[in-house]
């Protein structure tokens, strides 16, 4: 029992830090999507970006959801079909503030 309270808030054995994973990169519209999957042990958290030039800068839109998979090929395809999604929805608003980062 205490080694399931260590790992959850982080004490004691093991490293319970997420792995970073090769990025993909597609275009869509005007915006450069980026897949981001996070390794967690032997699963893949969804993750991503949306940027989008503005003159000299690029403006980037993060995401981090608790979808897990097993797969990186499909965390992969499913972070494009969720960044192609998010900006169909949110369409010219997404970047609208200017903020150069942010989460979505």
């Amino acid at each position: 029992m205490a080694s399931f309270f260590s790992k959850l808030f982080g004490r004691g054995g093991g490293s319970a830090s997420p792995a970073k994973v090769a990025e993909e990169t597609e275009a869509y519209n005007d915006l450069l999507l980026v897949a981001a999957p996070i390794q967690e042990g032997s699963q893949y958290r969804l993750a991503g970006r949306i940027e989008k030039r503005d003159g000299d800068r690029v403006l980037v839109r993060s995401f981090i959801r608790a979808d897990i998979f097993t797969s990186r090929d499909d965390t992969v395809a499913t972070a494009f079909r969720k960044a192609r999604q998010i900006a169909d929805q949110h369409g010219a608003s997404l970047f609208a503030d200017g903020v150069e980062s942010r989460q979505v």
